[in-house]
């Protein structure tokens, strides 16, 4: 065998070595993934569908149980798939020759954002139909009752819904780009139907974030300010507990003494609000227990945080609405190679993407919080060890739309310079001006009026409860009327 052959023979095998150690790498990364939504998802489910005396419910629920963490997994995965590779970015540049980071290299991270695509597709498109029409199927009349005849009744289903989704797919492209070209394409599902679909569903989710975002950015400071032990200047614990116990008398004497009222008595809802009371307060004697640091620094420290995280996110998407004004190069676009370990994508360096990093997750966290806190998705907020199993399979859903179109938020908004990878890339609307600049003004807009409307009227509600003027007979000018509502009920 001459020289050229052994050449060729390692080159074949060091990319069969690569091949292999870039699917152990992704296998584990996905099982520990797959380990914590499994711990997460069975905290929220109902433990009464799973414990049923009837044994076909009960397997029809784990299946449909270990299909949404399958889901959720994807999703968390499509969350922390940027951040990853801005941070393998770095250290490909700090450390370029390093003998234990050559596995981290841009095959493996293509190979991932590739992945990403494809079980978000699998996920949104089968997996979560499947979960849903088999929790809700019972088996075709006059057949057997099984496990098998859900099967079969929700595979019948799925394939009519695909049928009629591909129908509306192909009459909205066939009307939106008539061409020849276009028309030839219709007919190729793989390389046609799924990214088009897919496309759609990320533009949706790129819309939501949109209106969650910043509703959450301005609802993180309350949050946070429950969380957090405020000072004594802004709270008055020992008056709270006060009010707690006394609440709390007052309802157990209601039910030790039914009898005693005119109006008949909802005795269940008083012991949920007796439980209700009892946490309130075992929560309020933690927070009296807190240290002078805990009370005095913390509070102020997490408010500035949220304050300065806010700002440079909206002062960063206001420079990129400038350069996209300037530059075509501020476009969001997508990059077939991944050319890692070559060049920072911040203009900080390491210090820059750390920042950016901060703010991918800043956001997505804020943009959850949007979620659930909308009117319209209120309802869907799961609840600890009371979650019924269709509600797991639309959080499930809802998250991976959100988390799925991370990447094309964060990327359209100017948060980094990391282009997109693989099929990401490949969505017609990105290479619109008119649909990413508005996208842009859209957002820098309703941050801003959402953080300072929120904002001052967090902080005069807060200064006017501190000074005692809510408990004033007269009303006082300047108050927040929603604060008002909220004290008289």
């Amino acid at each position: 065998m001459e020289a050229a052959d052994y050449e060729v023979l390692s080159v074949r095998e060091q990319l069969f070595h690569e091949r292999v150690r870039e699917c152990i790498i992704s296998t584990l990364l996905f099982a520990t993934l797959y380990i914590l939504c499994h711990i997460f998802l069975t905290h929220f489910k109902k433990a009464a569908e799973f414990t049923t005396v009837d044994d076909e419910d009960a397997t029809v629920n784990k299946i449909a149980l270990e299909l949404c963490t399958f889901t959720l997994a994807v999703a968390l995965g499509a969350v922390l798939l940027l951040p990853f590779s801005i941070i393998s970015n770095e250290v490909l540049l700090s450390l370029p020759r390093n003998y234990y980071i050559q596995w981290l290299n841009g095959s493996l991270i293509h190979g991932l954002w590739n992945l990403v695509f494809l079980f978000s597709n699998l996920s949104l498109i089968f997996l979560m139909p499947f979960a849903y029409f088999f929790t809700e199927s019972e088996g075709f009349a006059g057949s057997k009752k099984g496990v098998l005849g859900r099967v079969y009744e929700t595979v019948v289903i799925l394939i009519l819904l695909t049928l009629l989704v591909l129908g509306m797919v192909w009459v909205a492209s066939a009307i939106v780009d008539n061409n020849k070209a276009s028309r030839e394409s219709l007919y190729d599902f793989w390389e046609y139907y799924l990214p088009y679909l897919y496309s759609c569903i990320s533009f949706l989710g790129v819309l939501l974030l949109l209106v969650c975002t910043p509703l959450g950015l301005a609802r993180m400071f309350s949050v946070t300010g429950k969380l957090l032990v405020k000072p004594r200047l802004l709270e008055d614990l020992e008056e709270q507990l006060y009010c707690s116990a006394f609440e709390e008398a007052a309802l157990t004497r209601r039910i030790c003494n039914p009898t005693s009222c005119w109006l008949p008595i909802d005795m269940e809802l008083l012991h949920r609000q007796v439980l209700a009371l009892q946490t309130q307060r075992v929560l309020l004697e933690k927070r009296r227990k807190a240290s002078a640091w805990q009370r005095n620094l913390g509070y102020p420290l997490a408010m500035l945080c949220l304050l300065v995280l806010t700002g440079l996110s909206v002062l960063i998407v206001a420079i990129h609405i400038l350069e996209l004004l300037i530059d075509e190069a501020a476009m969001p676009r997508g990059m077939q190679g991944a050319s890692l370990g070559q060049v920072s994508f911040s203009k900080l360096g390491s210090f820059g993407a750390v920042i950016q990093v901060v703010l991918i997750f800043y956001l997505m966290v804020s943009s959850v919080v949007g979620f659930y806190s909308s009117p319209l998705f209120r309802s869907l907020r799961p609840r600890w060890h009371d979650t019924a199993m269709t509600q797991i399979i639309g959080n499930c859903v809802c998250l991976l739309v959100l988390s799925s179109a991370l990447p094309v938020f964060s990327r359209t908004l100017g948060l980094t310079r990391f282009d997109l990878l693989g099929d990401f890339g490949r969505f017609n609307w990105l290479g619109n001006f008119y649909i990413v600049f508005l996208y842009n003004t859209v957002f820098a807009g309703l941050t801003t009026l959402c953080l300072v409307k929120t904002f001052t009227a967090a902080v005069r509600a807060e200064l006017i409860q501190a000074f005692g003027l809510d408990r004033l007979p007269l009303p006082v000018s300047g108050f927040p009327r929603a604060y008002r509502k909220t004290q008289h009920q």
